[in-house]
C-alpha cells in the first residue's frame, strides 16, 4: 500500500511515523508512507496556500490551486482515494478502516486555518472523514489515527495474522478482558477459567465477557448486530440482573 499525506506541517509526522508498527510495517514493505508540504506545490512566490474568504469573514481559507496539483503530481495516472480529514465528514469506523486497508493507493488531505476552497470537496475529494464530534487545529493528528488504525489491518503487519481479527469493533463487540502473569496480584485473582486449559470454557466466557461489556458500555452496537439465540439469550439474563 502507498499512502501519501499533504500538511502544511509534515515534521508532524516523523515521530509517528518512525516509531512502533507503523515503522515496522515499511520495514517489511507492506507501506510506503510519505509526507509533503503542501507549499511545494504553490505557484506563488510566496509559497501562500491560502487566502481570504469570499463574502468576508473570520480565518483564511486553502486554496484549491496547490491541492490540485499536489494531488495531479503524487497521483501520476492512478487513481487513488483522496481523504480529506474534516469534522464534518463521515464518522471514522473500525469499519471504515478495513474498507480503506484492501486499497493501493491513499492520499490524505490535512487542512488547517478556517477550511478549505469548496471545489477541493466537490471536484478532488473522494472521502471527507471525521475521528468523532470536536473541532481539532489541523488534520495531522486525524490523520495519524486513521493511518495508524488502516495499516494494521495490513497482512503481515502484526505478529499475529488474527491479532486483529478479535479487536473490539472488528466482530460488533467491545473486546473481552485480558489478563496476564501474575495469576493473583494484591489480592486480586485471574478467572479461573483462564486457567483452565478448556479452549472451549475460555471461549465460551470471552464471548459472554464481550457481549456484557457491550451490553454495559456500548449498547447501541447490539442493535446494530444480529445476534444469535444464545447471545439474545445472554443479554435477556444481564438484562434481568440490571
Amino acid at each position: 500500500m502507498n499512502i501519501h499525506v499533504l500538511s502544511l506541517f509534515p515534521d508532524m509526522f516523523t515521530g509517528v511515523f518512525g516509531s512502533s508498527i507503523l515503522k515496522k510495517a515499511q520495514e517489511k514493505e507492506a507501506v510506503s508512507l510519505t509526507v509533503s508540504d503542501i507549499r511545494e506545490y504553490s505557484d506563488n512566490k510566496h509559497k501562500q496556500v491560502d487566502d481570504y474568504p469570499y463574502g468576508g469573514g473570520a480565518g483564511m481559507v486553502l486554496k484549491p490551486e496547490p491541492m490540485f496539483q499536489a494531488v495531479e503530481t503524487i497521483a501520476e495516472g492512478r487513481q487513488p482515494r483522496i481523504i480529506l480529514m474534516c469534522p464534518q465528514g463521515e464518522r471514522f469506523t473500525q469499519k471504515k478502516a478495513e474498507e480503506l486497508s484492501k486499497e493501493q493507493d491513499l492520499v490524505f488531505l490535512c487542512g488547517h486555518y478556517e477550511g478549505y476552497d469548496e471545489r477541493i470537496r466537490q471536484y478532488l475529494v473522494t472521502d471527507e472523514i471525521s475521528i468523532g464530534d470536536f473541532v481539532l487545529t489541523g488534520g495531522e493528528l486525524p490523520a495519524m489515527t486513521v493511518i495508524d488504525a488502516v495499516v494494521r489491518l495490513l497482512p503481515g503487519v502484526l505478529g499475529q495474522e488474527d491479532s486483529h481479527i478479535h479487536d473490539s469493533f472488528s466482530t460488533g463487540l467491545l473486546e473481552h478482558p485480558h489478563y496476564t502473569r501474575p495469576a493473583e496480584f494484591r489480592g486480586m485473582k485471574v478467572p479461573d477459567v483462564l486457567l483452565s486449559g478448556n479452549h472451549a470454557k475460555i471461549d465460551k466466557w470471552r464471548e459472554e465477557q464481550s457481549l456484557k461489556r457491550t451490553f454495559e458500555r456500548r449498547p447501541d452496537l447490539l442493535e446494530e448486530m444480529q445476534l444469535t439465540p444464545e447471545q439474545i439469550s445472554y443479554i435477556e439474563k444481564l438484562k434481568n440482573e440490571k
